[in-house]
C-alpha cells in the first residue's frame, strides 16, 4: 500500500499532490524547484546553485525513506531554456556517480513555478529489505 507524505521542511503543495509516494519498491518525488524550498529565493537566477540546491533537497527526501541517489533510476528536468543545459548538467553530475547516471529527460519548460530555472522530478528503487 503506497504512503503518501508530505516533506515537514517543504510548504504544504499548492497543487493537488505529495511531495513523496512510497510503495514498497519504488519512492517517487514530485517535481522540486527552488522556489519550493525555504531560502532558495536567493539562489534564484543562477540555474547550477538552483540544481544543487533542488539536488540536495531530493538526496534529504530520498534518505527520509531510506533510499540515496545511488537508488535512482529515473529523472525528468525541466529547465527555462535549454541554452543552460550545460550549466545545470555539471551540478547535477555532482551527484551522480559518473558510470551510474539515472535515465533521464531534459526538457524545456519556459514557465516554471515562481521564477525558477530547473524544476527535478525523481524516481528512486528502494533498496532490498535485507540491504536497509
Amino acid at each position: 500500500m503506497p504512503k503518501y507524505h508530505n516533506d515537514a521542511t517543504l510548504p504544504i503543495p499548492l497543487f493537488p499532490g505529495s511531495h513523496m509516494v512510497i510503495d514498497d519498491d519504488y519512492v517517487f518525488l514530485s517535481g522540486l524547484t527552488a522556489e519550493d524550498i525555504q531560502g532558495g529565493e536567493t539562489m534564484l537566477g543562477n540555474i547550477a546553485e538552483e540544481t544543487r540546491l533542488v539536488m540536495r533537497s531530493i538526496q534529504r527526501m530520498l534518505a527520509s525513506a531510506g533510499c540515496d541517489m545511488s537508488d535512482v533510476v529515473r529523472v525528468d528536468v525541466h529547465i527555462t531554456s535549454l541554452e543552460l543545459i550545460r550549466d545545470m548538467d555539471a551540478a547535477y553530475a555532482e551527484f551522480f556517480d559518473s558510470r551510474r547516471y539515472p535515465a533521464r529527460t531534459c526538457t524545456q519548460s519556459p514557465r516554471l513555478y515562481g521564477s525558477a530555472q530547473v524544476e527535478i522530478t525523481v524516481m528512486a528503487r528502494r533498496p532490498a529489505p535485507h540491504q536497509l
